[in-house]
């Protein structure tokens, strides 16, 4: 663990002279989101996984937080450890931020990968989103944490997986109560300035749902492909928004196979 000047603290592993692999993880969560994953890329890929600004380990935003904070918190890493160019998986609000990042310097983006986040809401939809920011400012993560277990995992799994249930409580809860709700705000109302971007971004991505995410569905991970050329979106059955952790494999498969392909190439 490490903790860069702006409070950012982060792990690196993996090969030094490997193509490099960041981590962004979403709303609420920390680096720790990452623990299926980077066992599997790390033989291969340098791994930087980090804690967005607010969460884990990191310190406070240091103003109000919005996309292209987030973004220029991955940059300031990768100059930090004088990192010209990376490959970027964002997951939920964390792919918000790396589509972010890639638009504002695409020449530093190798490639995306976007695991079940969002894209344009129906009216509905946003309205609910922001109803669960003004809980969050009401009363803190616990207003939001069990509404959003149910939304992130099957009902088996939940029910199979207990611990695993109380650790991702217990990162949600961790959060600070007056954080928190900024960052809801982010991931409540950032689409816009992510949504159809001109230039369009132009590097190999792909954009991974699961067939029960309610949220962040395959209409959204197919929408968001079709705006970046190239891009590819893959719809894994009978998962929901937490993916990454009821399904592994799936999930950690599919990016191995897109980061070989796409970043190795790039690196020799």
């Amino acid at each position: 663990m490490t903790r860069s000047a702006n409070g950012t603290v982060y792990d690196l592993t993996g090969p030094p002279d490997a193509p490099v692999v960041v981590l962004v993880h979403g709303l609420g969560l920390s680096r720790a989101v990452w623990q299926w994953l980077i066992p599997v890329l790390a033989p291969q890929f340098r791994v930087l996984s980090y804690d967005l600004f607010g969460h884990g380990d990191s310190a406070p935003p240091p103003t109000l937080p919005d996309l292209r904070l987030l973004a220029d918190q991955i940059f300031a890493l990768l100059d930090t450890e004088n990192i010209a160019k990376a490959a970027l998986v964002g997951f939920s609000l964390g792919g918000m931020v790396v589509r972010r990042a890639a638009q504002d310097c695409p020449g530093r983006v190798t490639a995306l990968g976007i695991l079940n986040s969002p894209h344009r809401r129906s009216p509905a939809a946003q309205d609910r989103v922001w109803q669960r920011v003004a809980q969050a400012k009401t009363d803190g993560p616990a207003a939001t944490v069990d509404a959003a277990l149910d939304r992130w995992f099957s009902a088996g799994f939940r029910a199979a997986n207990p611990d695993a249930m109380a650790m991702v409580r217990g990162w949600v809860m961790a959060n600070d109560p007056a954080i928190y709700p900024q960052f809801y705000a982010v991931f409540a109302g950032g689409l816009p300035e992510i949504i159809a971007p001109q230039p369009p971004i132009a590097c190999p991505a792909l954009v991974i749902t699961g067939d029960c995410d309610l949220g962040n569905g395959p209409d959204m991970a197919q929408a968001i492909a079709a705006e970046i050329a190239g891009a590819t979106s893959l719809t894994l059955p009978n998962l929901s928004h937490m993916a990454l952790m009821e399904d592994p494999p799936a999930v950690n498969g599919a990016l191995l196979r897109f980061l070989q392909t796409h970043i190795r190439d790039i690196h020799d």
